[in-house]
């Protein structure tokens, strides 16, 4: 009723304006007979009255439409009504709807070509890479361990790029059963071996054989991404990487801790935004704002909670919490 009334005020105001005027030229050209105003005034309500309950009865399903809240898709295209207006919005939410979901799979489409075009191009680059790591296998000389190191920085940003590519179908590509942590963060740990070894940095791992519900690629994902950053920020320092875990009545705390360069409290507010590599990526050229944005993604679509805290110079401490 208030939209009707809304819509018909512009309507009222001239009706009422018209009425005066034409009363006005009345009463100058001598008419001053009281009882023809009046009836005058009547006449003119009556008919605006009688028109305007007749256009709410034809269209009050119409305005009922446009006010409340639409549950289902189809229920928007309901006209209801007769009238041509109702009909006329109807038909153009349909072409609307219909020119939306041609979009939409054109989207859709592109998309899902250029997630496969990704998981091919990653693939085939994984083949060149298994040469050259038997390739370096096969010889001792130390001028080789450079390409190696190399070797593996590209092959995690591969992996990057494919879990980043993947995050988008994230909801086809993952599937929830009972995850061991103790062995999916020790296959973490091995295949940072020689990251580890690098950077003067040694591993310990003291979660339990706890069982939690999860996605086993994914977990191995993040905890590859929290395990490096935690090497690449204590890089020289003859620290350690300490996993360890707590168990409460609801809850099962995995923690990585490092002790390396710590992060400014400015940039640990927005450590997780893409593309942030704050004061530290300054330092380190190599980082690229994206591990710590794509675990928080990861976390959330799997309901764990990830939170970190650090303190300047002292090391940076990683928390990922699992429901029982």
């Amino acid at each position: 009723m208030k939209l009707f009334i809304k819509d018909h005020f512009p309507l009222i105001v001239m009706n009422v304006v018209q009425m005066a005027v034409v009363l006005l030229v009345y009463w100058l050209d001598g008419y001053h007979k009281l009882s023809l105003i009046v009836y005058s005034l009547f006449l003119g309500c009556l008919i605006l009255t009688v028109y305007l309950v007749f256009r709410y009865i034809s269209n009050r399903k119409f305005y009922e439409r446009l006010t409340v809240t639409v549950n289902k898709m189809d229920e928007a295209f309901e006209t209801l009504d007769t009238t041509p207006l109702s009909k006329a919005l109807g038909k153009l939410l349909q072409k609307q709807h219909r020119l939306y979901l041609n979009h939409l799979h054109l989207q859709e489409k592109k998309r899902n070509d250029h997630l496969t075009f990704i998981n091919q191009w990653v693939h085939q680059m994984k083949t060149p890479l298994s040469v050259i790591e038997l390739i370096t296998q096969e010889n001792e000389d130390e001028r080789l361990e450079s390409i190696r190191e190399e070797k593996d920085k590209l092959e995690k940003g591969l992996e990057m790029v494919l879990y980043a590519a993947r995050l988008e179908v994230f909801e086809q590509d993952f599937q929830i059963e009972p995850v061991m942590l103790k062995t999916v963060i020790e296959e973490a740990i091995r295949e940072n071996k020689r990251l580890f070894i690098k950077n003067q940095v040694y591993p310990e791992n003291r979660v339990s054989p706890t069982i939690v519900e999860s996605d086993e690629k994914w977990l191995k994902f993040i905890f590859n991404q929290l395990i490096t950053n935690a090497v690449k920020y204590s890089a020289g320092k003859g620290q350690k990487v300490l996993v360890s875990e707590l168990n409460t009545p609801h809850e099962t705390i995995v923690t990585v801790q490092d002790y390396g360069v710590g992060i400014s409290k400015t940039d640990l507010k927005r450590v997780f935004n893409p593309f942030f590599t704050g004061e530290n990526g300054r330092i380190y050229r190599e980082s690229t704002g994206m591990g710590l944005y794509l675990v928080k993604e990861v976390c959330d679509k799997l309901g764990h909670k990830v939170e970190i805290s650090s303190v300047q110079g002292e090391g940076t401490s990683v928390q990922l919490s699992f429901r029982r």
